[in-house]
This record gives structure tokens, C-alpha cells and sequence, in this order.
């Protein structure tokens, strides 16, 4: 049973990931960045997020609609989702926890993951792959 359902737990399991990692205080913790400094980190691991999120969400999307979605459809869904989220969780941000900041970069990092994702999804279900789309 739980493998039929299995990107239906992923993509819920992530979108609760990036709302408690967005918007949890991490203030007064001990965290050690140790001495590697990688430029735009944040930004990257924004890219990252939404990546998983788009491609994890067209999954999603698949299995519960046993690939009667068309893949331009479930793809354009899930990019407008996957903004409109991102957006979302930084008006969150910056509305309601004091100690994060909602930030245009943030927002640009998201999107550009969720452009990415969909590529890697359209390029993946593609004619010259073997996996088709349809269940």
C-alpha cells in the first residue's frame, strides 16, 4: 500500500520540510558553520529546495492522477505551484517570525529551482526516454 503511494509521502514529507526549515527560529542555537564559506549558500540551497519540490510535486501529481494529466499540464501546475509556495513562504517570513528575513533573492533562487526541476522532469519523461509519462 505504501508503495503506490510513495511520491505522495515524498513531496508532503518535503513540503512540510521547507515550511519548518523556513520558518523555524534558529536563534539562541549552537550551530557551527564550521570554516567552509560558500559563497550565495543560501541561494543555492534555495535553488535545491524547489528543485526537489517541482520534481517531487510532478510525481505527485502523476501517481494520483494515474498520469491522466498531461505532462505540459502537471508541469505548468506545478511550476505556478512551486512559486506561488515560495512566495507564500516568504510573506510567512516576513509577517510572522521575527528573527528571518523575506528576501527578492530568495524568491528568484525558488523559482529558478522550480524552472530547473520541471526541465529535469520534462527532459526525463522526453520521447528518447524510456519512461513514459502515462501509467
Amino acid at each position: 500500500m505504501l508503495k503506490k503511494y510513495v511520491f505522495t509521502f515524498l513531496f508532503i514529507s518535503w513540503v512540510l520540510l521547507i515550511t519548518v526549515l523556513s520558518l523555524f527560529s534558529f536563534s539562541g542555537m549552537e550551530l557551527d558553520a564550521g570554516k567552509l564559506d560558500i559563497p550565495y549558500a543560501d541561494k543555492i540551497t534555495h535553488f535545491i529546495f524547489y528543485l526537489m519540490f517541482s520534481v517531487l510535486g510532478c510525481l505527485f501529481v502523476r501517481e494520483q492522477t494515474k498520469g491522466d494529466w498531461t505532462l505540459q499540464k502537471t508541469t505548468w501546475y506545478m511550476v505556478s505551484f512551486a512559486i506561488a509556495y515560495g512566495i507564500l513562504i516568504e510573506v510567512l517570513q516576513y509577517t510572522l517570525t521575527e528573527d528571518r528575513m523575506a528576501e527578492m533573492g530568495d524568491v528568484l533562487a525558488n523559482t529558478i529551482g522550480a524552472i530547473a526541476g520541471i526541465g529535469s522532469i520534462r527532459w526525463y519523461f522526453s520521447k528518447e526516454r524510456q519512461l513514459k509519462w502515462k501509467i
